[in-house]
């Protein structure tokens, strides 16, 4: 019986930027807390709500 040789390397696949993966995933997060913390900082300085601020109230 004849043996196959086993890789001594596995190779090290990118992972893709697209699609849901976690660096996606915590990219969206990250943009989405800048977004949030924004929206605070705006009705902070103007005493008004985004909706007013934006016109659409």
């Amino acid at each position: 019986m004849i043996t196959q040789p086993q890789p001594s390397l596995t190779p090290r696949l990118e992972e893709p930027k697209l699609g849901f993966n976690e660096y996606a995933e915590r990219l969206n997060g990250r943009a989405a807390m800048i977004g949030f913390l924004l929206i605070v900082v705006i009705e902070y300085t103007t005493n008004q709500g985004v909706l007013s601020w934006l016109g659409l109230m």
